[in-house]
């Protein structure tokens, strides 16, 4: 039905256009024409004025809808008939009518196909029209240096909404109305267009265009000088930023701070590192070592070895874990940040104004705040929890007792790699995910692949199982699960709570301040990282959209820029090349799009797979498993995105993530060398496979026929 509608438009459209063309309808439609009927018009229209002004409205409406040339003339005419007021009045709902038909017409049959095609390079244009599509469109409407009807087919393609665009039509196209209309008035001293639009008339309207992209810039400094206009600003200041939290976001920021010079105090009420040194990234990756030793002994038959015995206490390694912390502990500890020069402070801190952040019962006045306060674990609200001594990734370091049978809430990474790290030190583990896939951001055989490891690591992985309620029976812990099959009761000793983590917003002064916050409640900031207090940023897990280290560390560097360059100039933050890992066996490391991802957004592309089982590396390691999955522009080696899954995965991907950022294909891969043996190598045969497959039979063909001339003759 659709179909057959846009095939009923298109050939009235055509008939239409065919028409004005094939009768030369625009002979009526010049200067001259014009200006030797004036005086007919001008008699029809005393003897006849609603007939007149209805029957100039619906061509003028016809003439705008179609895009067809003629509507300044037409313009002319309105005023040159119907007087500056009546035909300004006339022609400003006529074209703004005629505009909105040609705008739904473009929507409608060529919006889809666009967007579709094009979804991917898009998505930023449609963000920025979504937020700020009426400044953009009142701009260019004040500007006739940009023809109206490429405006009219161009924003039928985005997200605009129809009464938004009627609307700022009709109050953008007001001036430049006003202006031809009064000319109109004289139409018998118009010798041609040039003079209404002179050049120095055009550059009037471009200045007169763009002044509503200075006016937003005007009204975001405004509502900041307002915000700010309530606190009394100090004459002078102790400190360029104070930096609350010190977490990798916390550090960065102060580091970049003290480096350029800046006096820079940060602030940490418990201890310097934050969840990565203390509780995160550090601590996981030291249990993961351990238990891949445990492992690789339980597979040393494959390694050339008939038995291995090993004895170990589990407080030892958690001990170990708490060693490896000791040893970095130094790189992110007070006396290091001291001797680059910023001046740390343990306590709570407590934001008195955009001003002035107090600690310790002391008042730091400082030109920028910037918080990077982190985030916890998230606690679900299941029936019977507040009964249950429950450990999370924060707190499951402190144990030095072996969970006998642990109960693992979550699917996602965190989870994920904790589950398998107890799992391979002898606990008995039960992993509980809602979803009906492991990892269910990734793309499903990858999911496969992960949930095969688990199992053949004796993990009871129940998925698509909702936790329901906790109760206790002959003084034994149990878990109420619903699944497809009913519900099923799950015993336990130990509870291990991974299901993502919620930022800390709240206890240190921003709702006093009135910082706004996302729907997810993270602290919302704007491309510059900043709140919506100019001089307050924030950075790192408190902020989103990723929750990475490395990411707060990429966004500490423009809290840290930013906020030492305000107002002078600023840099936007870049999130076009974002690469993550999930640290199981085999590790799952991405960046870019996945299949999910491309489908979900309409993206086009072609898949290239490369089997880590045949490579000579991994099979001389034992981790002959795996996959390089990677997304690039159909019939192009532009890379779109990157799944790898196997051995040190998190590594291989570097040469993919370097390849994206700086605009290389998969052509630049394959004419890299890269050392033999290596799991490397990988990143080269996948861009090998990449090659044969989009290498046509007509190509190969050609190719034959070359060099069997080449044999026979040269």
């Amino acid at each position: 039905m659709n179909n057959l509608k846009k095939i009923l438009i298109v050939l009235v459209l055509a008939i239409l256009i065919g028409a004005f063309f094939s009768f030369d309808v625009g002979q009526y439609l010049s200067l001259e024409y014009l200006k030797g009927k004036q005086t007919n018009f001008s008699s029809f229209y005393k003897e006849n004025p609603l007939l007149a002004m209805g029957a100039f409205t619906a061509v003028y409406i016809v003439s705008t809808a179609l895009s067809l040339p003629g509507a300044a003339l037409l313009t002319l005419m309105g005023g040159a008939l119907f007087g500056l007021v009546t035909g300004t009045i006339v022609v400003s709902f006529a074209s703004t009518i005629g505009a909105t038909l040609a705008f739904l017409v473009s929507r409608l049959l060529l919006r889809d196909l666009v967007q579709g095609k094009f979804s991917h390079y898009l998505k930023s244009f449609n963000d920025g029209i979504k937020k700020d599509g009426a400044f953009y469109l009142f701009t260019l409407r004040l500007i006739p240096a940009v023809p109206f009807f490429v405006i009219n087919l161009v924003m039928g393609l985005t997200p605009m909404k129809t009464v938004q665009f009627f609307f700022v039509s009709q109050v953008g196209m007001l001036a430049g109305t006003i202006v031809f209309v009064n000319a109109g008035t004289q139409l018998a001293q118009i010798e041609s267009l040039s003079d209404i639009l002179s050049p120095e008339i055009i550059f009037s309207f471009v200045l007169l265009g763009i002044f509503p992209l200075l006016a937003k810039k005007f009204i975001i400094s405004y509502k900041g000088r307002r915000v700010l206009r309530k606190y009394n600003k100090p004459k002078s200041f102790d400190y360029n930023i104070v930096v609350i939290g010190a977490g990798s976001a916390g550090l960065v920021t102060s580091y970049i701070g003290a480096a350029t010079k800046g006096k820079v105090a940060l602030i940490e009420k418990h201890k310097m590192g934050g969840d990565c040194l203390n509780t995160g990234c550090v601590p996981s990756k030291a249990l993961i070592r351990s238990a891949k030793f445990m492992a690789d002994i339980r597979k040393c038959q494959k390694l050339g070895f008939k038995s291995v015995h090993v004895e170990f206490d589990f407080a030892e390694v958690m001990e170990r874990v708490q060693r490896v912390i000791k040893t970095i502990e130094p790189h992110d500890s007070v006396e290091r940040y001291s001797n680059l020069g910023v001046e740390c402070h343990t306590g709570e801190a407590r934001i008195k104004s955009p001003y002035e952040v107090e600690v310790n019962g002391k008042v730091l006045t400082t030109r920028n705040i910037v918080v990077g306060t982190g985030a916890r674990p998230s606690i679900p609200p299941i029936e019977g929890i507040e009964y249950v001594d429950y450990l999370t990734s924060d707190t499951i370091w402190n144990i030095r007792d072996q969970p006998k049978k642990l109960l693992v809430l979550g699917g996602g990474p965190v989870g994920s790699e904790l589950t398998q790290a107890f799992a391979r030190l002898g606990c008995s583990v039960t992993q509980v995910q809602r979803n009906k896939r492991l990892l269910p951001k990734e793309d499903p055989e990858i999911s496969q692949m992960v949930l095969e490891s688990f199992q053949n690591d004796g993990i009871k992985v129940l998925l698509g199982h909702i936790p329901k309620k906790f109760f206790k029976r002959d003084g034994k812990d149990f878990l109420v699960c619903d699944h497809d099959r009913g519900t099923v009761e799950i015993p336990f000793d130990t509870l291990l709570i991974a299901l993502g983590r919620q930022a800390n917003t709240t206890g240190f002064g921003l709702e006093e301040l009135g910082v706004e916050l996302t729907p997810k409640a993270t602290i919302q900031v704007d491309d510059h990282m900043r709140t919506n207090i100019p001089n307050v940023y924030a950075c790192g897990d408190v902020t989103g959209p990723y929750q990475f280290t490395h990411i707060a560390a990429h966004q500490a560097w423009y809290c840290a820029v930013n906020s030492m360059l305000s107002p002078f100039w600023r840099f936007k933050v870049d999130y076009s090349t974002v690469p993550w890992s999930t640290f199981t066996d085999p590790e799952v490391a991405r960046s870019g799009l996945n299949e999910l991802e491309a489908k979900e957004q309409g993206i086009p592309y072609e898949v290239t797979t490369y089997g880590i089982h045949d490579l000579d590396r991994a099979i001389a390691e034992e981790a002959a498993y795996g996959i390089v999955k990677v997304l690039t522009v159909p019939s192009k080696d532009k890379i779109l995105g990157v799944t790898i899954v196997g051995l040190h995965a998190g590594d291989i991907i570097a040469e993919y993530v370097a390849a994206m950022k700086n605009g290389f294909g998969m052509n630049a891969i394959l004419g890299t060398i890269h050392i033999y043996p290596t799991l490397a190598e990988s990143n080269k045969f996948a861009a090998g496979n990449w090659k044969r497959n989009t290498i046509t039979e007509k190509t190969l063909a050609w190719g034959e026929r070359i060099n069997r001339w080449r044999r026979d003759y040269f």
